[in-house]
């Protein structure tokens, strides 16, 4: 527990950095394209683009499958060293075929996503791709040389290295603004030298982060070198595995474009792609600083534990990391909730946008404890070598998702459409993650399921006065009117207010009932303090 708590601590540490510069980034970004017009939503499409590709090749090929292998290649004589050269000199060329076919695909890959733009919006989207996809290379050798080192227990620098790129986005930004002004929501406020500088940046940022990882690479004891013999690394297998989750990535990704195309009817006007994206930002903060940062360090554990076929130890496993991670996730969505207005204000230009993206927030809040749930039993799957069960659990959720997304324009005005679709996908996610417990309960001979929904149930019955708390908080410092809403940096100042006082609730209430899952918590927060 001790190594997992440390792991745990420092992952958790870069990411709460790397969030918050990321949502500094956020805000500089929105401060000089706004945060609703066609403008920001077609440098949003375009900057999603590689982080869709992304997806693809992390979730599809190196968590699922590649990492798992990586660490039963250690038991190999020279430690893995061949098998890794051989899966990094293969993975660089997939990188650079899939950029260049992107790269040519961006006109039509736009239109895909944004169906519903107009021509103008279209060629901008385009302008914007033709600098954003080459972050495809740069973020699949971030993730292969990061996932290598979290196989190998080096958990640090794969969560800090994005500090950089966001420092580098920030400053870019920064002198976006200083050359050409703000809020250019606007599609004919631009010109080629100011799609250069804006996309370029973002795409700069990518590559910095990637080149950082490299500096740690030492650390592994393993010397690359290009290897072209590709017999004996287990492709068939390796193809057989990725198979399965490269088709399920796949299917996601098809249910967010139905949802883009969808959404895409509000550009403009209303809450669209670009504030759906910023909310998701917002919806990602505590999973990443708690779900990822607490369940990496257990599934290299749970990988080598499954991999000794010791099941009855990977019960125990997940059943503490999904305690775990549920403590913290529980009053996160509480505190959030109760400060949607201000956390949305932060990424808006006014109290009147933060009002409209708020509920975008909540939808998807809604989903943030079985998302997290899902991504612990998940990669036990994984660590068992099966890809094909998660695979069709997936297609129910993409399924829903796809249903939901098709029928609720008929009942939903344009205004809160991104917010119907948000909360959509939190109820296919909720589905998805109930039917993957289940089957995994069955698999595994139990998850130890009834004092973990004990645990999570005395979570929810000090989230609620907990929320209720942050929420007369909210009320108190005036509401949609007050000054918690009136200002970027009063909106951050306010939900961190707000937040405060539901996390001090919540802890009160849980000290009442004398959870014992408080202890997990002391010890993980000690880990983020001085020695002394």
């Amino acid at each position: 527990m001790s190594s997992l708590g440390r792991a745990s601590a420092i992952l958790g540490a870069g990411t709460l950095v790397s969030r918050l510069t990321g949502l500094l980034r956020t805000i500089v970004l929105v401060a000089a394209i706004g945060e609703i017009g066609r403008a920001p939503d077609a440098f949003g499409i375009a900057n999603q683009l590689p982080n869709n590709v992304f997806t693809l090749i992390q979730t599809g090929i190196l968590t699922a499958v590649i990492i798992p292998q990586i660490i039963k290649s250690a038991a190999h004589k020279d430690g893995g060293q061949a098998f890794i050269s051989k899966v990094f000199t293969l993975g660089t060329i997939v990188f650079l075929a899939a950029t260049t076919l992107a790269v040519i695909a961006a006109p039509w890959l736009v239109h895909l996503y944004g169906p519903e733009f107009t021509p103008a919006q279209l060629a901008l989207g385009t302008a914007f791709a033709y600098w954003c996809l080459p972050q495809i290379l740069f973020y699949g050798l971030y993730a292969l040389i990061g996932e290598t080192l979290n196989a190998k227990r080096i958990f640090g620098p794969y969560t800090w290295a994005p500090i950089a790129n966001n420092v580098i986005s920030i400053a870019g930004f920064l002198v976006f603004i200083a050359l050409f002004g703000g809020d250019r929501r606007h599609v004919d406020m631009w010109d080629p030298t100011m799609i250069a500088v804006l996309g370029g940046t973002a795409t700069l940022g990518i590559a910095v982060q990637a080149l950082i990882l490299l500096a740690a690479w030492r650390r592994t004891g393993l010397h690359l070198r290009p290897d072209f013999h590709w017999r004996g690394v287990g492709l068939r297998d390796i193809g057989r595995l990725a198979g399965w989750t490269f088709i399920m990535v796949i299917a996601g990704q098809l249910a967010g474009l139905v949802q883009s195309m969808v959404v895409s009817a509000a550009s403009g006007q209303f809450p669209a792609g670009f504030m759906m994206g910023n909310a998701w930002l917002l919806f990602m903060l505590p999973y990443s600083i708690f779900a990822v940062s607490i369940g990496t360090p257990y599934f290299t554990q749970i990988s080598e534990h499954a991999a000794e076929g010791r099941d009855e130890e990977v019960r125990g496993d997940v059943a503490r990391c999904i305690r775990a991670v549920s403590l913290f996730i529980v009053v996160s969505i509480a505190a959030l909730v109760a400060a949607s207005v201000p956390a949305t204000r932060i990424f808006t230009n006014s109290a009147e946008g933060a009002a409209l993206g708020a509920p975008v927030l909540v939808g998807y809040l809604v989903g943030l404890l079985p998302l997290s749930v899902l991504f612990i039993v998940q990669r036990t799957f994984y660590a068992y070598g099966d890809t094909r069960t998660p695979f069709w659990i997936t297609i129910v959720q993409c399924a829903i998702i796809v249903g939901t997304a098709l029928v609720i324009p008929l009942f939903v005005p344009l205004s809160h459409l991104a917010a119907a679709i948000a909360l959509s996908q939190s109820a296919a996610g909720t589905v998805q993650m109930i039917i993957a417990v289940w089957v995994l309960r069955r698999r595994l001979g139990g998850l130890e399921l009834g004092q973990t929904l004990l645990s999570i149930g005395r979570f929810v019955i000090a989230a609620v006065p907990a929320g209720f708390a942050g929420w007369g908080t909210f009320l108190l410092l005036g509401g949609v009117d007050g000054w918690s809403a009136a200002d970027k940096l009063l909106g951050a100042l306010g939900t961190s207010v707000i937040g405060g006082v539901t996390v001090i609730v919540y802890a009160l209430v849980l000290i009442v009932l004398r959870a014992p899952e408080l202890k997990v918590a002391t010890v993980i927060l000690q880990r983020f303090l001085p020695k002394r």
